[in-house]
């Protein structure tokens, strides 16, 4: 089982609700038609997995537990799509034949290998549950290689916190540029990689990206994950807080993640 770092918490929520198929999976959209079956592996919130069922003719969405799943249930119901279900299920054990009704055109996963336990297994699974032919397309952060200026030290503390903690439940922070490494890993020939980035430097950009960072890295499940293993104090977490206020301010604030993507032909 998996431990989710950043929890479900509003401020979570509220940057990935921001994600949408053509800032999230722009590497997929060229692969998707209207006869196809995806399997979204954890959807989240379920904004990507809305666009997405636009586009094809079934989604399947798994998530870890009830809890998420209720939350990607909760955004298709409220944006009306229909020809998506939401399951709750293991990426280190899919159920294909049963609970996931077969194998799909195309499974994708956003944001996903960098929190699981056995990444290159996950990937041996969902090359499992795809059909010969089909696709899966998978993309993921790397913190390692974000960059912003200025220069600051509550930004650089930031880091060092969430790599530790990220770490310590298991998962693997700098996973965009593994993905190409783990794909081959698990078996997979046909695959092509590449990269994309968010940059967030405008005014109102950098208002809203530095302002839920401040409340993520004191009002989480990862600010208690910090403060309950002894790497940082509520007060050490209120200061890292108030150095992405700061940046936030900055007219010449820039920040820029990066993103590995790997498309794997099954």
């Amino acid at each position: 089982m998996s431990t989710y770092t950043h929890g479900h918490a509003e401020a979570v929520l509220r940057s990935h609700r921001w994600r949408t198929a053509a800032n999230s999976a722009a590497h997929l959209l060229p692969h998707l038609h209207d006869g196809q079956r995806l399997l979204d592996v954890g959807s989240g919130p379920g904004t990507i997995t809305a666009d997405l069922a636009r586009l094809v003719r079934e989604v399947v969405a798994v998530e870890i537990d009830e809890e998420a799943a209720a939350l990607t249930r909760t955004e298709l119901e409220r944006q009306g799509v229909t020809n998506a279900t939401v399951v709750v299920g293991d990426v280190h054990a899919l159920d294909v034949d049963g609970v996931l009704g077969g194998a799909f055109d195309v499974v994708h996963a956003h944001q996903v290998l960098q929190h699981v336990t056995d990444p290159v297994g996950a990937l041996r699974e969902m090359l499992r549950a795809t059909r010969p032919g089909g696709v899966v397309a998978v993309r993921d952060s790397d913190y390692g290689h974000f960059s912003w200026h200025p220069a600051s030290g509550g930004l650089d503390r930031w880091l060092e916190l969430y790599e530790a903690a990220a770490r310590a439940n298991g998962g693997e922070p700098h996973a965009g540029r593994m993905l190409l490494a783990w794909a081959h890993a698990a078996g997979a020939t046909d695959v092509v990689a590449g990269s994309s980035t968010w940059c967030y430097a405008s005014p109102a950009d950098r208002e809203w990206w530095g302002g839920l960072w401040a409340d993520r890295i004191t009002s989480t499940a990862l600010a208690r994950q910090l403060v309950a293993e002894r790497r940082a104090s509520p007060e050490e977490l209120e200061q890292v807080a108030a150095a992405w206020r700061a940046w936030a301010t900055d007219p010449d604030g820039w920040f820029s993640v990066l993103h590995g993507e790997v498309l794997v032909r099954a």
